[in-house]
Formats: C-alpha cells, sequence, structure tokens
C-alpha cells in the first residue's frame, strides 16, 4: 500500500515536491494555510539557476513551460554608488540562461498545475507517531488527521518544525523594508531607465536600496539597513508617509533619482531578516521531515529558493522510486540536504555581512567575485 504524504506549505519548496510526486503517479495532500491562491500578493521575482531551481523543474517536467514563461533580460544588474554614478552595469548575452527571473505568481501558477490543494487548512502542529507510526496533523479548526509522512514546507516559522527541532530563528541584524512601483515604464519612465531589465543596487554605510524589476512595470524596491530589532518603536509601521519620511531620513544624502524610489512607493512592509543556525541539524523523526526555510532558513540572496525547490524534487523522486524503506530514504534525504544547505548558509550569511557592511567597497567586490565576466 501507498504511503499516505502530506506536505504542509503551497509555497516553491511545497509545490515542487508534490508536482514532482505527481509526476510519478503518487498522491499527494498540499495543505495550505490561505485561503486560495490569491489571497495575498505572491511577491517578487525569482532567478532559478541552472544547476538549483531548473533542476527541480526538470525533475518536475516543467522546464520546457518555465523557460517561456522566465524573462533571462532579468538576470541584468546595475550597481549605483549613493551619489548615483553607476559603478557596474552588467548585461547578460542574448543566449544566456544561468538565471533567468520569473514573477513568483507565474511559479506558483505553473507548479499548481493539477495540483489538489487544500486551501485555507491551517496547520498549528505535528505530532509525531508515539510507536514512528507517521504522524498526526491538527488544523486550525480543531480537527486531526494522520499521514504515513509529513513534510513541512511550511517556511520561516514553521509549525512542522518543533517536530523535529527545537531551534528558531534568530534576528541577523539588518532590516528590510519593501515597497513597490506599478506600472513604471510609463508612470516613472526616469526610474524604470534607471532600475534597467533586471536589478538595481545602491550600496552606503550599514545600508542598501536595491529595486527588482519584474513582469508588467512591476519594480519591488527593498531599503535594508543594520539596525535594532525594535528600530520602528516610536513609528507606525501602518501609515505609510511616516515609514516614508523615516527611509528618506535614513538614506539622506543619497542621490535624488534614487530616494525617488522611495518617495514614489506605494505601500511598505516590514520584514527584519530571520535566519536559523548555519549548521542546523536534527535527530531524525520517523514520520515527519523539513525543506526550505522549515529546515535552513538563510539570507535573501537568491540561494533560498532554489535549493528549497531542489530538495522538493529530490525527496520526491526519491520516495517515488527508491526500492527501499521510505523511513530510510528520507534519512538519507536530510543527510544530503544538510550538508548542502550548511554549505549555501555559510556563504549567504557571509554574503549579508559584506552587502550590509560599515564599508560599502565590501558589496561591489562581492559583485565581482560572482558575476560572469
Amino acid at each position: 500500500m501507498r504511503q499516505r504524504i502530506a506536505v504542509v506549505g503551497g509555497g516553491p519548496a511545497g509545490l515542487t515536491f508534490a508536482r514532482a510526486l505527481h509526476r510519478h503517479g503518487h498522491p499527494v495532500t498540499v495543505l495550505e494555510r490561505d485561503p486560495a491562491p490569491d489571497a495575498r500578493p505572491p511577491g517578487g521575482t525569482l532567478d532559478l539557476q541552472e544547476g538549483l531551481g531548473q533542476l527541480a523543474l526538470d525533475k518536475a517536467g516543467l522546464l520546457a513551460e518555465f523557460r517561456a514563461l522566465s524573462r533571462p533580460e532579468g538576470q541584468a544588474m546595475r550597481i549605483l554608488d549613493p551619489d548615483g554614478t553607476v559603478l557596474r552595469d552588467w548585461r547578460p548575452r542574448p543566449d544566456d540562461r544561468a538565471n533567468p527571473e520569473i514573477d513568483r505568481g507565474q511559479l506558483r501558477d505553473l507548479l499548481l498545475g493539477p495540483l489538489d490543494v487544500q486551501w485555507g487548512r491551517g496547520v498549528t502542529r505535528v505530532a509525531p507517531g508515539a510507536r514512528g507510526d507517521g504522524a498526526l496533523v491538527h488544523f486550525e479548526d480543531g480537527r486531526q488527521e494522520t499521514f504515513d509522512l509529513v513534510v513541512g514546507a511550511d517556511g520561516a516559522w514553521s509549525r512542522t518544525r518543533p517536530a523535529v527541532s527545537s531551534v528558531t530563528p534568530h534576528y541577523t541584524g539588518v532590516t528590510s523594508v519593501e515597497t513597490s512601483l506599478d506600472d513604471v515604464d510609463t508612470r516613472h519612465p526616469d526610474l524604470a531607465r534607471l532600475t534597467g531589465d533586471g536589478s538595481m543596487a545602491v550600496y552606503g554605510v550599514n545600508r542598501a536600496l536595491v529595486a527588482q524589476r519584474s513582469s508588467g512595470g512591476h519594480v519591488k524596491v527593498y531599503a535594508q539597513f543594520r539596525a535594532p530589532l525594535d528600530w520602528h518603536a516610536n513609528l507606525d509601521l501602518t501609515d505609510a508617509e511616516a515609514v516614508r519620511s523615516s527611509l528618506l531620513a535614513l538614506f539622506d544624502g543619497w542621490a535624488a533619482p534614487v530616494l525617488d524610489l522611495l518617495r514614489h512607493g506605494t505601500a511598505f512592509i516590514h520584514r527584519p531578516l530571520y535566519v536559523l543556525p548555519v549548521s542546523h541539524t536534527w535527530t531524525h523523526v520517523s514520520g515527519v521531515t523539513l525543506l526550505g526555510d522549515a529546515a535552513h532558513l538563510m539570507p535573501p540572496l537568491g540561494a533560498g529558493a532554489n535549493l528549497a525547490m531542489l530538495e522538493g524534487a529530490e525527496l520526491a523522486e526519491s520516495l517515488a522510486t527508491g526500492p527501499g524503506d521510505p523511513d530510510e530514504t528520507v534519512r538519507a534525504f536530510e543527510e544530503q540536504m544538510w550538508a548542502r544547505a550548511g554549505r549555501w548558509a555559510k556563504m549567504t550569511t557571509a554574503g549579508l555581512e559584506r552587502l550590509v557592511s560599515p564599508d560599502p567597497a565590501e558589496a561591489l567586490a562581492l559583485f565581482d567575485q560572482v558575476q560572469p565576466s
């Protein structure tokens, strides 16, 4: 008899896991807290790397569809000095498919496909079986359901994680405040040119401003800075004009065109950056495992979603095709995940230290180190 498998979380990790299982004809239950796919904005854009996110989509049978949707031109990257001087302006070749961008909403819809997602099924906790016989899922409505395997792909504040680990995320010391501009090519053509086809970043002392283009003339803007977690204690974060004024003061002296990204932002979302320990592991628990941010939350420097998707695809492939004991399959997967994620967590943690640094030259040096020539 086939295992009853559930994945908690309908983000890139959980949906990639489910689609890869579906491709192998194995049923899977997707449990998602949101009441519908469009219940909240899907977020900005993701670059999917050839050996990570794109490989995951290939394992799920979706690579060709991804390539039709993705934006290779979105790989472009421009770096400015706070005074507006262009320091770097890298543009991909027409045939460059190393890290094409795709809107999170488009990726979600691509992954959803034929999946039967149980929307509005918020999980409160997961309890391993007393005798290693699966796991019991507790829902917000008071109901319970037992599965042979529960895969927690429910993000930074995972409700599944406590079943295997008591570790919780800690604040990095860096806060991000997100805003956005719509119809930028028509309404703000100067800012459209400033941002370019991909991303634009400006690095100062312990702060940075990043603009990232999505499809449809949409631009996400991220103000990042080092500050105590309670930096906003005397600020009403629901008051957009008050937040705007605070950020403009924080970036005072920067070039006017750069600050216009904040002046024209439509709303502001506070996102302090949290991480799990670089070497986060746990003692294997039969019937429960984790993927992505639930397992290895790291700074958002382009690796997290890619890793999470590949993990989902690999675990699904192993469960669907492996001849051995499913519990041993999960145990082996965890060992592989921990080793690879630990390397990436170490790199991204060091990267954040250099990108939001007392010495802005560190960010430029990091760009030159990782960007293709």
